[in-house]
């Protein structure tokens, strides 16, 4: 009997790798396929005998098994993080294999995103690893009959200093285990010169197992008997099924069966967003027979948005006194003392992800119980959104997080697996969800549309007597709470009632907006626009006053000091870091500013006649970064030749993370500023793949980008969104050095540059 089977990029990738000759065989097929990943959570680590920490297990032949409880998707997670263990726990890093936590409670909070996994968790994983060194060294010191201050470690050996003996943490599982779990009162954490991993570069965990195609994501899961499904949703946020023809898609090869899923209950929150699914053998069966399905919705209050119109009424709002959020002093006063006004309004479009991975999950619902298994941000959502869809308890869903192609927020939201979770209920199969391009860009959680209005007055130093600021978003709590038109605290403190510098007199003020899709977070979310506005315009004034951008930024933060807390709103939260140890402090923005000048050799070459360069320095997940973009305009068409990134985010776990994420952030940059736009008609999103959502190819991205890292024993912060916001002002103060020619609205490409 002969076979044709397709075969993957993936799969060949795996058969090169590990090709030496043609092999014929047979094989019975696990019921679920996961690769290199092999076992997930618990599992995993059944075998061990040593469970100082939720984070941390040790087997007897000496393999240290280290929890990741938060999701990778490109940020190092883990890589990072596990070495936070390793380093306290001093471990021999060739000995020590990766465990992908499944979504659970004891885990803590597991959603990864604000760039603050080692943030929350760098404490807790350096305490994890110092319970699991302290058992070890007790366990030898037993087995020795010698005090344990005579003991050591080093690289997953106990050393007693006197006699020379050693004994290997694998030897010592048994007896450690049998020990009391130290309180933290008595653990003694190492000091920076004692440290072995943290600081140091360190390559990707997964980067081999990813090189030769044996990595797991979400779409390279299988099952036994598993359906496959292709969900067509409704075109207009809100509306649901109203009539379906499945007639000519029930005649494609392939085809199994058709299936209505819900509409959500509003507020939409991590509902799926409902529709009709096809459901079938195969991914190209699915996808084929959803062409042929006829759907008729029913009518969206949504169904009259049109960007255009929506625009114009944003920035009349922008034009109106909004919320206060923060003030300083008496603006209205100042202002009324005269000076030289200068105003400036600014426009963001609404932004899809477009992550490389689309959405996609498996999920099996058996005896009441569902176990999945998605590229997911945040598996306990993910095991709350599917228990409320199919009516389980929480505790009876498993989800595994697996790789995760790409997810800059997007996959946060569950949507996508309860989809999974829902088809498996109703067919009795285990079934894969798989969202097309074409899906992810149209049905996505939205990177909000913004508009900005700035005023300030100059004194006769250039400076601002007066600055005031606006800004206008249908925030992302309308997904949560359709009547939730003002942003909360912790929205509109992205780079807008934080703004740095020393002002006499500031009022920052938030207005209304509705929502016409779901919004949701993007990386560095608020501070895209935010940012935007804020350094574009204090290039507005550094020409106004006559005044060199790096001079003028470095006047406008005023004198080395830390922000008060008074100065700021009330309800201001910080990225959820504690104020006394993560203040704002101007020292470390000057810092990042003066490094990003002098390496990219600021005031060495002139602008103007095509060729420019511009400065935006930004704070955000309570990291600083300053970014120089040095660029050339000519015909229309924008090269970006240099970037230069000062970054100061602390104390760093792994720099060669931190240079891959502000390199990153350069290149998604580019693309958000060249050809970022979500726009609708009558509800409907105009956009549905690359040809017209564009994203930066290599002709296009960065020829050069430079990450300086700023050595600092400050608390870690995030790494994985503040080399984003600064990108963009930066490159349209270069524009402007360069042409002249104030770019106030994205993309480029609205201005004819691309």
């Amino acid at each position: 009997m002969i076979r044709i089977e397709n075969v993957s990029r993936r799969e060949f990738l795996r058969g090169i790798a590990g090709a030496g000759a043609f092999v014929l065989g047979a094989s019975l097929m696990p019921k679920v396929l996961l690769g290199a990943m092999g076992p997930l959570g618990d599992e995993a680590i059944a075998g061990a005998v040593l469970h100082p920490s939720v984070y941390l297990a040790v087997a007897t032949d000496g393999t240290v098994f280290i929890v990741c409880h938060r999701s990778e998707m490109g940020s190092g997670n883990r890589t990072g993080l596990p070495r936070i263990v390793a380093d306290e726990f001093d471990a021999d890093w060739s000995r020590v294999k990766v465990v992908q936590a499944t979504g659970n409670e004891k885990y803590g909070d597991q959603d990864t995103d604000g760039s603050h996994s080692v943030t929350s968790f760098y404490d807790t994983l350096r305490e994890a690893g110092a319970t699991g060194r302290l058992m070890m060294v007790r366990a030898a010191a037993q087995t020795w009959g010698v005090p344990e201050k005579e003991c050591v470690t080093d690289a997953g050996v106990v050393l007693h200093k006197t006699s020379g003996k050693k004994l290997t943490y694998g030897e010592l599982a048994s007896t450690a285990a049998k020990l009391p779990v130290p309180k933290k009162e008595e653990l003694h954490l190492k000091t920076r010169n004692e440290w072995r991993y943290i600081g140091k570069p360190a390559s990707s965990y997964d980067v081999r197992d990813m090189c030769t195609g044996k990595a797991v994501f979400g779409q390279d899961v299988k099952m036994d008997g598993m359906l496959y499904a292709s969900v067509a949703h409704p075109p207009v946020f809100g509306s649901a099924v109203s009539k379906v023809d499945d007639a000519a898609t029930l005649k494609v090869g392939g085809v199994k069966q058709t299936a209505t899923i819900d509409p959500f209950k509003p507020p939409v929150g991590y509902q799926a967003l409902g529709g009709e699914a096809v459901i079938a053998d195969s991914t190209w069966a699915a996808f084929q027979g959803k062409k042929q399905l006829k759907v008729e919705w029913t009518k969206s209050d949504h169904s009259m948005w049109n960007s255009d119109p929506f625009r114009k009424e944003l920035e009349d709002t922008t034009k109106k006194p909004g919320k206060v959020v923060r003030e300083i002093g008496n603006v209205d006063a100042a202002f009324a003392k005269g000076g030289k006004i200068v105003e400036a309004s600014y426009y963001t479009p609404m932004l899809a992800h477009a992550s490389m991975e689309p959405p996609a999950a498996v999920a099996m619902y058996e005896d009441g119980k569902v176990q999945a298994w998605a590229p997911t941000q945040n598996p306990q959502g993910a095991q709350e959104a599917i228990a409320a869809a199919v009516g389980v308890k929480k505790e009876d869903v498993t989800v595994h997080v697996t790789l995760l192609g790409g997810g800059f927020g997007r996959k946060s939201f569950p949507d996508f697996i309860v989809e999974a979770a829902v088809l498996s209920k109703k067919t009795g199969k285990p079934v894969k969800v798989v969202w097309s391009r074409e899906d992810d860009i149209k049905f996505d959680t939205y990177h909000t549309v913004a508009a900005t209005y700035f005023k300030a007055s100059l004194g006769a130093d250039g400076k601002p007597t007066a600055w005031l600021q606006r800004s206008v978003f249908p925030p992302i709590g309308t997904t949560f709470d359709p009547a939730a038109q003002y942003a909360d605290a912790g929205e509109i403190g992205l780079g807008f009632s934080d703004v740095p510098f020393n002002f006499a007199n500031h009022r920052a003020e938030n207005g209304a907006a509705p929502a016409h899709v779901r919004i949701g977070w993007l990386r560095s979310v608020a501070n895209i626009y935010h940012a935007f506005g804020v350094h574009s315009f204090v290039g507005e004034l550094a020409n106004a006053a006559g005044k060199d951008q790096v001079e003028y930024l470095l006047a406008l933060l005023g004198p080395d000091r830390v922000i008060p807390k008074t100065e700021l709103a009330k309800d201001y939260t910080n990225y959820d870091g504690p104020y006394d140890q993560y203040p704002i402090d101007t020292a470390r923005f000057r810092r990042v500013v003066h490094l990003a000048a002098e390496q990219s050799g600021w005031g060495k070459k002139k602008n103007g006649n095509g060729f420019g360069v511009g400065v935006a320095v930004h704070r955000s997940f309570l990291t600083y970064v300053a970014t120089v973009v040095q660029a050339e305009v000519k015909d229309g068409k924008v090269t970006i030749h240099q970037v230069d990134s000062a970054v100061d985010a602390g104390t760093i776990v792994n720099p060669t993370t931190v240079r891959q994420q502000v390199e990153g952030a350069a290149v998604m940059g580019t693309s958000i500023a060249f050809y970022g736009e979500i726009t609708a008609t009558n509800g409907v999103i105009n956009q549905s793949n690359f040809d017209s959502y564009q994203v930066a190819r290599m002709n296009v991205a960065p020829r050069q980008t430079n990450v300086h890292i700023v050595e600092s024993d400050a608390p870690p912060a995030g790494v994985g969104e503040p080399g984003l916001p600064p990108f963009t002002p930066a490159l349209c103060n270069a524009i402007f050095a360069a042409t002249g020619k104030r770019i106030r609205e994205l993309p480029l490409s609205k201005a004819g540059l691309a």
